[in-house]
């Protein structure tokens, strides 16, 4: 987002020396509420008889899913429920494999469904047979709508949609064909600096034995080994049914970012043309800070760690390093990253304010 300027949000609380470890369930909690405490109970109080929709609209790994658990996390998720257009898509695909709710569905989209294809044939796009065309908007649209009448009018976040530019305009319609039209509705744009989605793709390693993920960039293992013959590092698996294997990286992330690089660019393309529309409140989800202003906004401890190594050739051990996680933000400024819980707390305080609790 090169021409985008996104806030740097506070979650500095003045004269709180108090440290949490975000990584830890029980921590976030008591996190949570020194951070965010009022706002929790605010929302609490406001989805015992109300619900909002929110559009989450950021790039390809841009964290959608994992800021909305963690607000699901904070306020509680009996009131709160997160659609992503792919778990439907791939959702429905099953069902097609049972003949009560094959039945049931095909029911409801000839129902609830119009648009230019049949809906015999989006059944073929989304079984495979039909390899060539998309599902066109108007089937998503419809199978939205359908989950969303599973949820019994909770608050919902929607994520994947719109995916492209023709897409914009069914977007705005949502709550009007949702049933959600008396509802607040805003949009929730997230920022994370394609060097930090870069690095996450590209130091990405997995246990070949039970698949673990780690990245030697910013997840790092206990124990950590060298390989003498190509000169470099490598993380080995904490599971101690894996008997310490080495984790090896994953097929294609050599290339990092620029293998979903089209991806990436419609995504913004389609970021930029919903941050100029008027009549919709909009939040603003950063990633980064700046280094040279970070202590000003953040603790110390929200920033993401991040890992280098050294061997020590006397004892052939190898020595890990952890610092803060620098890297450069889209307009090139020297920045750390946020952990999630950072900015999830940004999102909490926002929703209070776009809903005037």
């Amino acid at each position: 987002m090169n021409n985008l300027s996104f806030p740097v949000f506070k979650t500095k609380v003045a004269g709180v020396k108090q440290a949490f470890k975000l990584e830890d369930p029980a921590d976030r909690q008591k996190y949570f509420k020194l951070k965010a405490g009022e706002d929790i109970k605010k929302i609490q109080k406001y989805l015992k008889k109300n619900t909002f929709v929110g559009f989450l609209l950021g790039k390809k790994n841009s964290g959608k899913g994992t800021y909305t658990k963690l607000f699901m996390e904070a306020v509680g998720s009996d009131r709160v429920a997160h659609i992503s257009i792919g778990d439907i898509v791939r959702s429905v695909h099953k069902e097609l494999g049972d003949k009560t709710k094959k039945k049931e569905l095909i029911e409801f989209l000839k129902k609830n469904y119009r648009g230019p294809v049949t809906v015999e044939k989006a059944l073929d796009i989304i079984l495979g047979r039909d390899t060539k065309s998309l599902l066109p908007t108007e089937v998503i649209l419809a199978l939205v709508e359908r989950q969303i009448s599973m949820l019994k009018g909770k608050a919902i976040f929607i994520d994947g949609f719109p995916r492209d530019l023709d897409q914009i305009s069914y977007s705005l319609y949502f709550r009007a064909l949702m049933g959600y039209r008396d509802d607040p509705d805003f949009f929730v744009f997230i920022n994370v600096p394609e060097s930090v989605m870069d690095e996450r793709i590209k130091f990405r390693v997995i246990c070949p034995k039970c698949q673990t993920p780690r990245n030697i960039r910013v997840l790092a293992t206990k124990e950590v080994g060298y390989d003498e013959k190509i000169k470099q590092f490598y993380l080995i698996c904490d599971n101690v049914g894996c008997n310490g294997g080495r984790m090896v990286p994953k097929e294609g992330d050599s290339l990092g970012i620029e293998a979903i690089r089209d991806r990436i660019e419609v995504d913004d393309k389609v970021m930029k043309t919903l941050v100029g529309l008027n009549g919709i409140t909009k939040i603003y989800l950063r990633n980064s800070v700046p280094v040279d202003s970070a202590k000003k906004f953040v603790d110390e401890y929200e920033i993401t760690p991040g890992y280098r190594y050294e061997l020590d050739k006397t004892s052939n051990k190898v020595k890990t390093i952890q610092e803060p996680w620098t890297i450069k933000d889209d307009a090139g400024e020297k920045s750390y990253s946020l952990l999630p819980a950072a900015v999830a707390v940004g999102l909490i305080k926002q929703i209070s304010k776009v809903l005037d609790l």
